[in-house]
């Protein structure tokens, strides 16, 4: 993945050619970098509406959040995070996430970004029984929360890997060991294979060669396939403030094919 960073730069959001360009490479690795963007909330938004509708969810239209405990995330914490998908407790995940560090008066916090779909396929190629159990058998994540104004209980149900049934082609990747709710949906007389099978992708996924560790900074706003790779972070000190959405994977796509992109 190191070798798929391709800083773009803003002018796409003035010519179909430049929009053409970054959802190629997004499409292709999975993640995207724009250079140069206002470390606003205001100018995030318009940057990612050129991209796609953003999606509305219990977070709000635009996130713009610090390590206050505002929220009952992990993400509103200066805690490391592991590598995860998002919204894993929805029963359709978020397709797009858009992050954008607007300030930070301090040290660590770089961004683990993981494509799951590579480690998925390795666990495919290697262990296949492993791939397919992880694909049959359904997994429910939860979020809880009651902090502040904000009540929410979200359950998603689904299996890590998400494959279509007439190809097995792999589609989307739920991963999240903060969210996975109690394992009462898998069989009793599996669930040891499904611990083999679950531990062998997230060995894959804990190689040092399948990580990119980035410094998100101010001008620089990242895209992730939410559904493909898994993102993370390191512990920081200081203040830091990140704005961000989500995007529909529907209208990222419908865009990319309408300029002759094959999606």
């Amino acid at each position: 993945m190191n070798q798929a960073v391709q800083n773009l730069q803003q002018s796409f959001l003035e010519t179909n050619e430049g929009l053409k360009e970054f959802l190629q490479n997004f499409l292709l690795y999975g993640i995207a970098f724009v250079e140069n963007v206002p470390p606003t909330k205001e100018d995030t938004e318009i940057l990612a509406e050129r991209i796609s509708l953003i999606r509305e969810t219990i977070y709000g239209r635009m996130w713009h959040f610090t390590s206050d405990f505002s929220r009952g995330d992990t993400a509103y914490t200066k805690l490391a995070l592991d590598r995860h998908t998002d919204t894993t407790y929805f029963q359709e995940p978020c397709g797009i996430q858009v992050l954008h560090c607007l300030r930070h008066e301090g040290t660590g916090g770089r961004t683990l970004l993981v494509d799951g779909f590579y480690a998925a396929e390795q666990v495919l190629q290697r262990a296949p029984d492993d791939f397919r159990l992880l694909s049959r058998v359904p997994l429910k994540h939860e979020y809880i929360e009651n902090v502040g104004g904000c009540h929410n209980h979200m359950i998603g149900v689904g299996p890590v890997l998400n494959v279509y049934p007439w190809n097995n082609e792999l589609y989307l990747i739920r991963y999240n060991n903060y969210d996975r709710a109690v394992i009462n949906t898998v069989p009793y007389d599996i669930v040891h294979r499904w611990y083999t099978a679950h531990r062998a992708l997230t060995t894959e996924l804990r190689r040092p060669e399948n990580e990119l560790w980035v410094k998100l900074k101010p001008g620089k706003a990242l895209f992730v396939d939410n559904w493909r790779v898994l993102h993370g972070r390191e512990s920081f000190t200081g203040y830091r403030q990140l704005c961000g959405c989500y995007l529909t994977r529907d209208d990222i796509l419908n865009t990319a094919r309408f300029l002759g992109l094959k999606a």
